[in-house]
Protein backbone atom coordinates (compact mmCIF):
# COMPACT_ATOMS: atom_id res chain seq x y z
CA UNK A 1 0.00 0.00 0.00
CA UNK A 2 1.35 3.42 -0.96
CA UNK A 3 2.00 6.19 1.55
CA UNK A 4 -1.26 8.14 1.82
CA UNK A 5 0.50 11.33 2.87
CA UNK A 6 2.27 11.35 -0.50
CA UNK A 7 -0.68 10.04 -2.52
CA UNK A 8 -2.97 12.77 -1.22
CA UNK A 9 -0.44 15.59 -0.92
CA UNK A 10 -2.02 18.88 -2.14
CA UNK A 11 -1.12 19.73 -5.71
CA UNK A 12 -2.52 23.28 -5.61
CA UNK A 13 -2.78 25.86 -2.84
CA UNK A 14 -6.57 25.59 -2.92
CA UNK A 15 -6.21 22.02 -1.60
CA UNK A 16 -4.13 23.08 1.44
CA UNK A 17 -6.38 22.74 4.49
CA UNK A 18 -6.60 24.64 7.75
CA UNK A 19 -4.38 27.66 7.06
CA UNK A 20 -6.32 29.80 4.63
CA UNK A 21 -4.79 33.13 5.69
CA UNK A 22 -1.24 31.78 5.57
CA UNK A 23 -1.94 30.12 2.23
CA UNK A 24 -3.25 33.38 0.74
CA UNK A 25 -0.30 35.32 2.14
CA UNK A 26 2.13 32.85 0.56
CA UNK A 27 0.38 33.19 -2.79
CA UNK A 28 0.53 36.99 -2.55
CA UNK A 29 4.25 36.80 -1.74
CA UNK A 30 4.89 34.77 -4.89
CA UNK A 31 2.80 36.94 -7.20
CA UNK A 32 4.50 40.14 -6.00
CA UNK A 33 8.01 38.70 -5.76
CA UNK A 34 9.34 40.89 -8.60
CA UNK A 35 8.36 43.95 -6.54
CA UNK A 36 9.98 43.04 -3.21
CA UNK A 37 12.45 40.23 -4.18
CA UNK A 38 12.62 38.94 -0.61
CA UNK A 39 12.81 35.35 0.58
CA UNK A 40 10.13 34.02 2.92
CA UNK A 41 10.24 31.87 6.06
CA UNK A 42 7.27 29.53 6.41
CA UNK A 43 7.21 28.29 10.01
CA UNK A 44 4.95 26.27 12.27
CA UNK A 45 4.54 22.91 14.00
CA UNK A 46 5.45 19.69 12.15
CA UNK A 47 2.77 18.23 9.90
CA UNK A 48 0.67 21.37 9.34
CA UNK A 49 1.39 21.56 5.59
CA UNK A 50 4.33 23.97 5.25
CA UNK A 51 6.37 22.00 2.72
CA UNK A 52 3.28 20.81 0.90
CA UNK A 53 2.12 24.41 0.54
CA UNK A 54 5.51 25.42 -0.92
CA UNK A 55 5.34 22.65 -3.55
CA UNK A 56 1.69 23.45 -4.30
CA UNK A 57 2.65 27.10 -4.77
CA UNK A 58 5.34 26.14 -7.29
CA UNK A 59 2.80 24.03 -9.18
CA UNK A 60 0.31 26.92 -9.28
CA UNK A 61 2.96 29.37 -10.50
CA UNK A 62 4.46 26.98 -13.04
CA UNK A 63 7.87 27.18 -11.35
CA UNK A 64 10.32 24.24 -11.29
CA UNK A 65 11.49 23.34 -7.79
CA UNK A 66 14.97 22.84 -6.37
CA UNK A 67 14.79 21.50 -2.80
CA UNK A 68 17.55 21.19 -0.22
CA UNK A 69 17.04 19.65 3.20
CA UNK A 70 19.13 21.29 5.91
CA UNK A 71 19.41 18.00 7.82
CA UNK A 72 21.15 16.33 4.88
CA UNK A 73 23.83 18.86 3.88
CA UNK A 74 24.74 21.67 6.22
CA UNK A 75 28.20 22.83 5.24
CA UNK A 76 28.63 26.22 3.64
CA UNK A 77 30.18 24.97 0.40
CA UNK A 78 27.23 22.64 -0.22
CA UNK A 79 24.71 25.41 0.44
CA UNK A 80 26.60 27.78 -1.80
CA UNK A 81 26.85 25.26 -4.61
CA UNK A 82 23.23 24.11 -4.56
CA UNK A 83 21.06 26.85 -3.04
CA UNK A 84 23.31 29.69 -4.19
CA UNK A 85 23.39 28.66 -7.84
CA UNK A 86 19.68 27.85 -7.88
CA UNK A 87 18.79 31.25 -6.48
CA UNK A 88 20.89 33.14 -9.01
CA UNK A 89 20.13 31.57 -12.36
CA UNK A 90 17.00 30.68 -14.30
CA UNK A 91 16.94 27.75 -16.71
CA UNK A 92 15.50 26.93 -20.10
CA UNK A 93 13.05 24.61 -18.35
CA UNK A 94 11.88 27.27 -15.90
CA UNK A 95 8.49 28.96 -16.10
CA UNK A 96 7.56 31.66 -18.53
CA UNK A 97 9.26 34.29 -16.39
CA UNK A 98 12.41 32.21 -16.08
CA UNK A 99 11.63 31.64 -12.40
CA UNK A 100 12.34 28.60 -10.26
CA UNK A 101 11.44 28.07 -6.61
CA UNK A 102 14.19 27.17 -4.15
CA UNK A 103 12.81 25.33 -1.10
CA UNK A 104 15.15 25.00 1.88
CA UNK A 105 13.45 22.54 4.23
CA UNK A 106 14.20 22.26 7.97
CA UNK A 107 16.00 25.60 7.75
CA UNK A 108 15.93 25.96 11.55
CA UNK A 109 18.49 23.13 11.76
CA UNK A 110 21.22 25.44 10.50
CA UNK A 111 21.53 26.97 13.98
CA UNK A 112 23.42 23.88 15.12
CA UNK A 113 25.91 24.05 12.28
CA UNK A 114 27.00 27.66 12.47
CA UNK A 115 30.57 26.54 13.02
CA UNK A 116 30.57 25.09 9.51
CA UNK A 117 29.44 28.42 8.06
CA UNK A 118 25.97 27.12 7.26
CA UNK A 119 23.92 29.80 9.01
CA UNK A 120 25.96 32.69 7.63
CA UNK A 121 25.95 31.24 4.12
CA UNK A 122 22.18 30.77 4.10
CA UNK A 123 21.74 34.40 5.20
CA UNK A 124 24.00 35.53 2.38
CA UNK A 125 22.12 33.39 -0.15
CA UNK A 126 18.68 34.77 0.75
CA UNK A 127 19.94 38.35 0.68
CA UNK A 128 21.49 37.98 -2.78
CA UNK A 129 18.86 35.67 -4.29
CA UNK A 130 17.60 36.43 -7.78
CA UNK A 131 15.06 33.62 -7.56
CA UNK A 132 12.23 33.08 -5.03
CA UNK A 133 13.40 31.20 -1.92
CA UNK A 134 11.13 29.54 0.66
CA UNK A 135 12.70 28.50 3.96
CA UNK A 136 10.62 25.94 5.87
CA UNK A 137 11.15 25.76 9.64
CA UNK A 138 9.52 24.17 12.68
CA UNK A 139 11.20 26.41 15.27
CA UNK A 140 11.23 30.03 14.09
CA UNK A 141 13.32 31.35 16.98
CA UNK A 142 16.01 28.71 16.50
CA UNK A 143 17.02 30.63 13.36
CA UNK A 144 19.54 33.45 13.63
CA UNK A 145 18.31 37.02 14.03
CA UNK A 146 20.09 38.10 10.85
CA UNK A 147 18.36 35.37 8.83
CA UNK A 148 14.93 36.15 10.28
CA UNK A 149 15.35 39.87 9.62
CA UNK A 150 16.33 39.26 5.99
CA UNK A 151 13.08 37.44 5.14
CA UNK A 152 9.36 37.85 5.21
CA UNK A 153 7.62 35.47 7.64
CA UNK A 154 4.43 33.43 7.37
CA UNK A 155 3.18 31.31 10.27
CA UNK A 156 1.24 28.10 9.67
CA UNK A 157 -0.86 27.23 12.72
CA UNK A 158 -1.97 23.82 13.95
CA UNK A 159 -4.78 22.45 11.79
CA UNK A 160 -8.13 22.41 13.59
CA UNK A 161 -10.16 19.27 14.11
CA UNK A 162 -12.92 20.56 11.83
CA UNK A 163 -10.36 20.91 9.01
CA UNK A 164 -8.74 17.50 9.58
CA UNK A 165 -11.94 15.41 9.64
CA UNK A 166 -13.06 16.31 6.06
CA UNK A 167 -9.61 15.35 4.75
CA UNK A 168 -9.76 11.95 6.49
CA UNK A 169 -13.32 11.44 5.26
CA UNK A 170 -12.32 12.16 1.67
CA UNK A 171 -9.36 9.74 1.85
CA UNK A 172 -11.58 6.97 3.24
CA UNK A 173 -14.05 7.40 0.40
CA UNK A 174 -11.30 7.34 -2.22
CA UNK A 175 -9.72 4.24 -0.68
CA UNK A 176 -13.05 2.49 -0.20
CA UNK A 177 -12.69 2.34 3.61
CA UNK A 178 -15.89 2.08 5.66
CA UNK A 179 -15.77 4.23 8.76
CA UNK A 180 -17.57 5.64 11.75
CA UNK A 181 -17.59 9.42 11.91
CA UNK A 182 -16.60 9.26 15.59
CA UNK A 183 -13.48 7.29 14.64
CA UNK A 184 -12.30 10.06 12.33
CA UNK A 185 -13.03 12.65 15.02
CA UNK A 186 -11.01 10.63 17.52
CA UNK A 187 -8.01 10.52 15.16
CA UNK A 188 -8.28 14.28 14.57
CA UNK A 189 -8.37 14.96 18.32
CA UNK A 190 -5.42 12.71 19.16
CA UNK A 191 -3.00 14.24 16.65
CA UNK A 192 -3.15 17.76 18.16
CA UNK A 193 -3.32 19.71 14.91
CA UNK A 194 -0.81 17.57 12.97
CA UNK A 195 -2.57 16.74 9.71
CA UNK A 196 0.25 14.52 8.44
CA UNK A 197 0.13 12.39 11.59
CA UNK A 198 -3.64 12.14 11.29
CA UNK A 199 -3.34 10.72 7.77
CA UNK A 200 -0.60 8.31 8.90
CA UNK A 201 -2.75 7.17 11.84
CA UNK A 202 -5.74 6.68 9.56
CA UNK A 203 -3.73 4.49 7.22
CA UNK A 204 -2.24 2.46 10.06
CA UNK A 205 -5.67 1.69 11.55
CA UNK A 206 -7.35 1.12 8.18
CA UNK A 207 -4.79 -1.54 7.27
CA UNK A 208 -5.80 -3.59 10.33
CA UNK A 209 -9.60 -3.23 10.28
CA UNK A 210 -12.31 -3.99 7.72
CA UNK A 211 -14.46 -1.18 9.09
CA UNK A 212 -12.96 1.73 10.99
CA UNK A 213 -14.52 2.16 14.45
CA UNK A 214 -13.65 4.32 17.42
CA UNK A 215 -12.60 1.19 19.37
CA UNK A 216 -10.03 0.42 16.69
CA UNK A 217 -8.57 3.90 17.05
CA UNK A 218 -8.34 3.73 20.86
CA UNK A 219 -6.72 0.26 20.78
CA UNK A 220 -4.21 1.38 18.14
CA UNK A 221 -3.17 4.41 20.20
CA UNK A 222 -2.66 2.29 23.30
CA UNK A 223 -0.57 -0.32 21.48
CA UNK A 224 1.55 2.08 19.45
CA UNK A 225 2.90 4.62 21.89
CA UNK A 226 3.74 4.30 25.55
CA UNK A 227 3.38 7.42 27.66
CA UNK A 228 6.55 9.00 29.01
CA UNK A 229 5.41 8.59 32.63
CA UNK A 230 4.70 4.88 32.15
CA UNK A 231 8.15 4.52 30.61
CA UNK A 232 9.84 6.30 33.53
CA UNK A 233 8.04 4.01 35.94
CA UNK A 234 9.21 0.95 34.01
CA UNK A 235 12.79 2.22 33.66
CA UNK A 236 13.35 3.33 37.23
CA UNK A 237 11.32 0.71 39.15
CA UNK A 238 10.50 -2.38 37.12
CA UNK A 239 12.47 -3.40 34.02
CA UNK A 240 15.92 -4.93 33.75
CA UNK A 241 18.48 -3.50 31.31
CA UNK A 242 17.08 -5.23 28.23
CA UNK A 243 13.47 -4.50 29.17
CA UNK A 244 14.21 -0.82 29.72
CA UNK A 245 15.87 -0.55 26.33
CA UNK A 246 12.93 -2.22 24.60
CA UNK A 247 10.46 0.00 26.45
CA UNK A 248 12.22 3.10 25.08
CA UNK A 249 11.38 2.02 21.52
CA UNK A 250 7.72 2.86 22.14
CA UNK A 251 8.32 6.34 23.56
CA UNK A 252 7.73 9.24 21.19
CA UNK A 253 10.72 11.31 22.34
CA UNK A 254 14.10 12.03 20.75
CA UNK A 255 17.20 10.83 22.66
CA UNK A 256 17.98 14.43 23.68
CA UNK A 257 14.50 14.90 25.15
CA UNK A 258 14.52 11.46 26.77
CA UNK A 259 17.83 12.23 28.49
CA UNK A 260 16.30 15.37 30.03
CA UNK A 261 13.28 13.43 31.30
CA UNK A 262 15.42 10.70 32.89
CA UNK A 263 18.01 13.07 34.35
CA UNK A 264 15.39 15.10 36.22
CA UNK A 265 13.36 12.17 37.54
CA UNK A 266 15.94 9.53 38.49
CA UNK A 267 16.87 11.29 41.80
CA UNK A 268 13.27 10.91 42.97
CA UNK A 269 13.79 7.14 43.44
CA UNK A 270 17.54 6.52 43.28
CA UNK A 271 20.02 7.47 46.01
CA UNK A 272 23.61 6.92 47.01
CA UNK A 273 25.73 4.58 44.89
CA UNK A 274 22.92 3.64 42.53
CA UNK A 275 22.26 7.31 41.77
CA UNK A 276 25.98 7.88 41.17
CA UNK A 277 26.10 4.94 38.76
CA UNK A 278 22.97 6.14 36.97
CA UNK A 279 24.44 9.59 36.50
CA UNK A 280 27.62 7.99 35.17
CA UNK A 281 25.62 6.29 32.43
CA UNK A 282 23.69 9.51 31.73
CA UNK A 283 27.02 11.31 31.39
CA UNK A 284 28.13 8.72 28.82
CA UNK A 285 24.85 9.20 26.96
CA UNK A 286 25.38 12.96 26.90
CA UNK A 287 28.85 12.50 25.40
CA UNK A 288 27.41 10.35 22.61
CA UNK A 289 24.74 12.96 21.91
CA UNK A 290 27.49 15.58 21.75
CA UNK A 291 29.24 13.46 19.15
CA UNK A 292 26.02 13.35 17.14
CA UNK A 293 25.77 17.14 17.19
CA UNK A 294 29.41 17.52 16.22
CA UNK A 295 29.45 15.00 13.36
CA UNK A 296 25.77 14.81 12.32
CA UNK A 297 26.19 11.02 12.41
CA UNK A 298 22.90 9.86 13.92
CA UNK A 299 24.02 6.25 14.17
CA UNK A 300 25.59 7.27 17.50
CA UNK A 301 22.09 7.72 18.91
CA UNK A 302 21.96 3.98 19.63
CA UNK A 303 24.88 4.22 22.06
CA UNK A 304 23.30 7.18 23.84
CA UNK A 305 20.01 5.30 24.19
CA UNK A 306 21.77 2.17 25.48
CA UNK A 307 23.44 4.16 28.26
CA UNK A 308 20.42 6.22 29.34
CA UNK A 309 18.05 3.23 29.45
CA UNK A 310 19.86 -0.08 29.96
CA UNK A 311 22.59 1.61 31.98
CA UNK A 312 20.20 3.43 34.32
CA UNK A 313 18.09 0.30 34.85
CA UNK A 314 21.23 -1.75 35.60
CA UNK A 315 22.21 0.79 38.27
CA UNK A 316 19.17 -0.13 40.41
CA UNK A 317 20.30 -2.08 43.50
CA UNK A 318 16.98 -2.66 45.25
CA UNK A 319 13.29 -2.92 44.44
CA UNK A 320 11.39 0.35 44.09
CA UNK A 321 7.74 0.53 45.02
CA UNK A 322 4.94 3.01 45.53
CA UNK A 323 3.90 5.93 43.40
CA UNK A 324 6.26 8.73 42.36
CA UNK A 325 5.26 12.13 40.99
CA UNK A 326 7.35 12.47 37.86
CA UNK A 327 7.47 15.81 36.08
CA UNK A 328 8.78 17.47 32.91
CA UNK A 329 12.44 18.52 32.81
CA UNK A 330 13.21 21.79 34.57
CA UNK A 331 15.66 22.47 31.75
CA UNK A 332 12.73 23.24 29.45
CA UNK A 333 11.32 25.96 31.69
CA UNK A 334 14.79 27.47 32.05
CA UNK A 335 15.12 27.63 28.26
CA UNK A 336 11.76 29.39 28.05
CA UNK A 337 12.77 31.99 30.64
CA UNK A 338 16.12 32.74 28.99
CA UNK A 339 15.16 32.59 25.30
CA UNK A 340 15.27 36.37 24.81
CA UNK A 341 18.63 36.73 26.51
CA UNK A 342 20.11 33.79 24.60
CA UNK A 343 18.95 35.37 21.35
CA UNK A 344 20.78 38.57 22.31
CA UNK A 345 23.94 36.61 23.14
CA UNK A 346 23.85 34.69 19.85
CA UNK A 347 23.20 37.83 17.81
CA UNK A 348 26.30 39.49 19.30
CA UNK A 349 28.37 36.33 18.81
CA UNK A 350 27.44 36.15 15.13
CA UNK A 351 28.68 39.69 14.49
CA UNK A 352 31.87 39.10 16.47
CA UNK A 353 32.51 35.86 14.58
CA UNK A 354 31.94 37.48 11.19
CA UNK A 355 34.32 40.36 11.91
CA UNK A 356 37.05 38.33 13.62
CA UNK A 357 36.96 35.41 11.19
CA UNK A 358 36.18 32.76 13.77
CA UNK A 359 33.34 30.37 14.52
CA UNK A 360 30.22 31.49 16.37
CA UNK A 361 30.95 28.89 19.03
CA UNK A 362 34.44 30.31 19.63
CA UNK A 363 33.09 33.85 19.72
CA UNK A 364 30.45 32.87 22.27
CA UNK A 365 32.74 30.73 24.42
CA UNK A 366 36.02 32.70 24.37
CA UNK A 367 35.70 36.22 22.96
CA UNK A 368 32.48 37.40 24.64
CA UNK A 369 33.69 36.57 28.19
CA UNK A 370 36.91 38.46 27.38
CA UNK A 371 34.97 41.53 26.22
CA UNK A 372 32.75 41.31 29.29
CA UNK A 373 35.72 41.26 31.66
CA UNK A 374 37.34 44.26 29.96
CA UNK A 375 34.19 46.42 29.91
CA UNK A 376 32.51 45.30 33.14
CA UNK A 377 29.88 47.89 34.12
CA UNK A 378 31.33 50.21 31.40
CA UNK A 379 34.15 51.25 33.75
CA UNK A 380 36.60 51.54 30.87
CA UNK A 381 34.40 53.93 28.93
CA UNK A 382 36.67 54.54 25.93
CA UNK A 383 37.12 50.81 25.37
CA UNK A 384 33.38 50.21 25.72
CA UNK A 385 32.62 52.89 23.12
CA UNK A 386 35.09 51.35 20.67
CA UNK A 387 33.64 47.88 21.29
CA UNK A 388 30.09 49.14 20.62
CA UNK A 389 31.26 50.87 17.44
CA UNK A 390 33.27 47.90 16.20
CA UNK A 391 30.43 45.39 16.56
CA UNK A 392 27.54 47.87 16.05
CA UNK A 393 25.90 47.14 19.42
CA UNK A 394 22.68 48.76 20.60
CA UNK A 395 21.74 49.59 24.22
CA UNK A 396 20.47 46.11 25.13
CA UNK A 397 23.56 44.46 23.64
CA UNK A 398 26.00 46.80 25.38
CA UNK A 399 24.24 46.18 28.70
CA UNK A 400 24.39 42.42 28.07
CA UNK A 401 28.14 42.37 27.52
CA UNK A 402 28.96 44.84 30.29
CA UNK A 403 26.23 43.59 32.67
CA UNK A 404 24.92 47.13 33.12
CA UNK A 405 21.34 48.31 33.14
CA UNK A 406 20.22 48.93 29.57
CA UNK A 407 18.16 52.02 30.52
CA UNK A 408 20.96 53.88 32.27
CA UNK A 409 22.24 57.17 30.93
CA UNK A 410 25.73 55.73 30.87
CA UNK A 411 24.84 52.97 28.38
CA UNK A 412 22.80 55.32 26.21
CA UNK A 413 25.62 57.85 26.02
CA UNK A 414 28.08 55.09 25.11
CA UNK A 415 25.90 53.98 22.22
CA UNK A 416 25.54 57.59 21.02
CA UNK A 417 29.31 58.10 21.14
CA UNK A 418 29.81 54.77 19.34
CA UNK A 419 27.53 55.93 16.51
CA UNK A 420 29.51 59.17 16.21
CA UNK A 421 32.76 57.17 16.14
CA UNK A 422 31.39 54.96 13.36
CA UNK A 423 30.48 58.04 11.33
CA UNK A 424 33.94 59.55 11.83
CA UNK A 425 35.65 56.33 10.80
CA UNK A 426 33.45 56.03 7.72
CA UNK A 427 34.46 59.51 6.55
CA UNK A 428 38.09 59.00 7.50
CA UNK A 429 38.44 55.78 5.49
CA UNK A 430 36.31 56.82 2.54
CA UNK A 431 39.27 58.18 0.54
CA UNK A 432 37.97 60.67 -2.03
CA UNK A 433 34.39 59.39 -1.86
CA UNK A 434 33.18 62.53 -0.05
CA UNK A 435 35.78 65.14 -1.05
CA UNK A 436 37.27 66.45 -4.26
CA UNK A 437 40.82 65.60 -5.30
CA UNK A 438 43.52 68.14 -4.49
CA UNK A 439 47.19 68.33 -3.67
CA UNK A 440 46.44 68.24 0.02
CA UNK A 441 44.22 65.22 -0.53
CA UNK A 442 47.14 63.47 -2.10
CA UNK A 443 49.18 64.05 1.03
CA UNK A 444 46.34 62.78 3.16
CA UNK A 445 45.90 59.70 1.04
CA UNK A 446 49.62 59.03 1.16
CA UNK A 447 49.75 59.23 4.92
CA UNK A 448 46.62 57.15 5.20
CA UNK A 449 48.06 54.48 2.95
CA UNK A 450 50.97 54.07 5.32
CA UNK A 451 48.52 52.98 8.00
CA UNK A 452 46.87 50.36 5.84
CA UNK A 453 47.92 46.81 6.39
CA UNK A 454 49.96 45.18 3.63
CA UNK A 455 47.16 42.74 2.98
CA UNK A 456 44.83 45.54 1.90
CA UNK A 457 42.69 45.17 5.02
CA UNK A 458 41.69 47.63 7.70
CA UNK A 459 44.24 50.06 9.22
CA UNK A 460 46.54 48.55 11.79
CA UNK A 461 45.29 50.83 14.56
CA UNK A 462 41.78 49.46 14.02
CA UNK A 463 42.95 45.86 13.95
CA UNK A 464 44.49 46.39 17.34
CA UNK A 465 41.24 47.94 18.72
CA UNK A 466 40.01 45.98 21.71
CA UNK A 467 42.94 43.64 22.32
CA UNK A 468 45.54 46.37 22.55
CA UNK A 469 43.27 48.46 24.70
CA UNK A 470 42.90 45.60 27.15
CA UNK A 471 46.52 45.97 28.22
CA UNK A 472 45.87 49.62 29.08
CA UNK A 473 42.47 49.12 30.70
CA UNK A 474 43.73 49.53 34.27
CA UNK A 475 45.48 52.78 33.55
CA UNK A 476 42.95 54.15 31.12
CA UNK A 477 40.24 54.14 33.74
CA UNK A 478 42.09 56.78 35.69
CA UNK A 479 43.14 58.69 32.56
CA UNK A 480 39.56 58.83 31.37
CA UNK A 481 38.35 59.87 34.75
CA UNK A 482 36.15 56.84 35.10
CA UNK A 483 38.17 55.10 37.75
CA UNK A 484 38.28 57.96 40.25
CA UNK A 485 35.17 59.99 39.56
CA UNK A 486 32.53 57.35 38.95
CA UNK A 487 29.84 57.59 41.59
CA UNK A 488 28.96 54.70 43.84
CA UNK A 489 25.49 54.28 42.38
CA UNK A 490 26.96 53.96 38.86
CA UNK A 491 29.52 51.42 40.04
CA UNK A 492 26.95 49.21 41.73
CA UNK A 493 24.04 49.69 39.34
CA UNK A 494 21.86 46.64 38.73
CA UNK A 495 20.85 45.12 35.44
CA UNK A 496 17.13 45.98 35.76
CA UNK A 497 16.18 42.43 34.82
CA UNK A 498 18.63 42.25 31.90
CA UNK A 499 20.65 39.06 32.27
CA UNK A 500 24.37 39.41 31.64
CA UNK A 501 26.92 37.17 29.98
CA UNK A 502 28.04 35.54 33.23
CA UNK A 503 24.61 33.92 33.57
CA UNK A 504 25.70 31.54 30.80
CA UNK A 505 29.24 30.88 31.99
Amino acid sequence: MSDWTETYRPTTLSEVRGNNKARDKLEEWAKTWDDHRKSVIVHGSPGVGKTSAAHALANDMGWPVMELNASDDRQADVIQRVAGEASKSGTLTAGGSGRRLVILDEADNFHGSADYGGSREVTRVVKEANQPVVLVANEFYEMSNSLRNACETIEFRDVSKRSIVPVLRDICRREGVEFEETALEKIAESTSGDLRSAVNDLQAVAEEAERLTVDDVVTSERDRTEGIFDFLDALIKEEDAEGALRASYDVDETPDELLNWIEDNVPKDYAGAELADAYGYLSNADRWLGRVRATQDYSFWRYATDNMTAGVAASRREDKGGWTRYGPPSYWSKLGRTKGTRNTRDSIAERVAEREGTSVSTARREILPYLSAMTHHCRNRDLTVRMAATYELDESEVSFVTESGKDTNKVQSIVEDAEELQTEQTVEHSGSAFFGTSDTDGDTDSSSDEKVDATGGAPRDEQETLVSAADESDGSEEENGTGSTESADETDETDDGQSGLTDFM
